[in-house]
């Protein structure tokens, strides 16, 4: 493993008077992978929380809880070390005939299917059919189609919500990462390529000494399917580095929201979110 990062994520909400009662998932648990190990992970919840972890169908880390006494305030720390490696694709690289295997698509039917807020527009769509005809290895494609993407489309934190969907992010030429993402996957999947959402963290300057804690946030990739699960940030036009920490995955990021629940009680809630991320080596 390249690098030890240790992160902080706190998040939860404040009620605009009080919450008698609220049940909570959250996705804030570090996954160990091929590229990653988890040393060491715990979520804190407050006020005290009856709970339930487990791995989801797409193979993350979820706590379940509920809280049964009135609060005007949900608290939620995840405090994890990661030892993080090299991402460098290490992929046999499919074919197109391998991707159009009735087989393959059967056991990818998940991540090849459209989804609501990955839906390409007919633009889009039609740049990824001709990415497909052009090029004859579907990863070539894949970047060719993400070039695109990233060329028309500019990083703008705060322009958009989480509801956006990805024809109005590509209309508007705007975009957080989450958007580059929801493009990314709705192309890759109209052209025949399995694709999957990642949710996690990226330290935010890669210069920072051993140490030092840097402000950061929630970052999100993607991965295609090449014979084997390919990581590619559209945001930072870059293959994941040792500075990523992959989180979850699933369709969109509604499948990996890292806090979503529902309460009773209060009218109006507010989301906060901090994190802070640090090499330890």
């Amino acid at each position: 493993m390249g690098r030890r990062l240790h992160v902080t994520h706190r998040t939860g909400y404040r009620y605009d008077g009080s919450a008698s009662t609220s049940h909570n998932e959250a996705r804030m648990t570090p996954r160990t992978t091929r590229e990653q190990y988890v040393v060491s992970t715990r979520l804190d919840i407050s006020p005290a929380a009856w709970a339930h972890s487990y791995v989801d169908y797409w193979g993350t880390a979820v706590t379940a809880f509920e809280i049964t006494e009135p609060h005007e305030r949900l608290d939620v720390t995840a405090t994890s070390v990661v030892e993080v490696g090299d991402r460098t694709p290490d992929a046999p690289g499919a074919t197109w005939a391998e991707l159009a295997d009735p087989v393959l698509r059967d056991r990818h039917v998940e991540y090849l299917a459209a989804s609501g807020h990955a839906d390409p527009p007919a633009e889009l769509r039609r740049i990824a059919t001709d990415a497909a005809r052009r090029t004859e290895r579907p990863a070539d494609a894949v970047h060719a189609v993400l070039r695109r993407i990233r060329d028309r489309v500019a990083y703008e934190p705060g322009s958009t919500g989480v509801h956006t969907v990805a024809a109005a992010v590509w209309e508007a030429r705007a975009g957080v990462c989450q958007d580059l993402v929801h493009l990314g996957l709705g192309a890759l999947r109209s052209m025949g390529v399995p694709a999957r959402y990642v949710s996690g963290y990226v330290m935010p300057r890669a210069t920072g000494a051993v140490g030092e804690t840097q402000v950061g946030e929630s970052h999100a990739w993607l991965q295609y399917w090449d014979g084997a699960w390919v990581a590619f940030d559209p945001t930072n036009d870059t293959t994941p580095s040792d500075l990523h920490i992959e989180v979850g995955v699933g369709r969109d990021y509604f499948d990996v929201a890292p806090l979503r629940g529902v309460y009773s009680g209060s009218s109006a809630s507010e989301l906060f979110v901090e994190v802070e991320l640090t090499v330890l080596a």
